[in-house]
């Protein structure tokens, strides 16, 4: 398993990790410490990615369950997906990675997919639930 398809649980989130919503919308606010810029311009990159399976991108999906920092500004983004046998999981987890390496001051980025909460409609953003008649 690459360590862009890590399946394990995410670790505890440090002080400027952003976490993962209780709410219905799972797209989480930038962090307000000294990665918010990185955070929000990551979402704004990550906005660029569609679900393969599904036309729309995976932050209005809500997929992104937010951020962790670690030392010498590697990230794991923490993510899910629609369903677990996902066949384009990996494919998806390379794009995302090398999405967010692009983004200014971040040096590494792991994908984290994690299944608790697990992804509901709910979690969308008004904008994917207008698209698709849930609003």
């Amino acid at each position: 398993m690459s360590e862009a398809e890590s399946t394990t649980p995410p670790a505890p989130a440090t002080a400027s990790a952003t976490p993962a919503p209780a709410a219905a919308s799972a797209t989480p606010a930038p962090a307000a410490g000294p990665h918010a810029d990185a955070e929000a311009q990551m979402m704004k990159e990550l906005k660029k990615i569609y679900d393969p399976e599904i036309p729309m991108n995976i932050v209005d999906l809500g997929l992104i369950y937010g951020f962790e920092w670690g030392a010498a500004d590697d990230v794991v983004l923490h993510m899910t997906l629609t369903a677990p046998g996902c066949p384009v999981a990996g494919v998806l987890a390379d794009e995302i990675k090398a999405t967010i390496e692009k983004v200014p001051n971040v040096a590494k980025a792991t994908v984290d997919f994690v299944w608790e909460p697990p992804w509901t409609p709910e979690k969308m953003s008004d904008f994917a639930k207008r698209q698709f008649g849930y609003l």
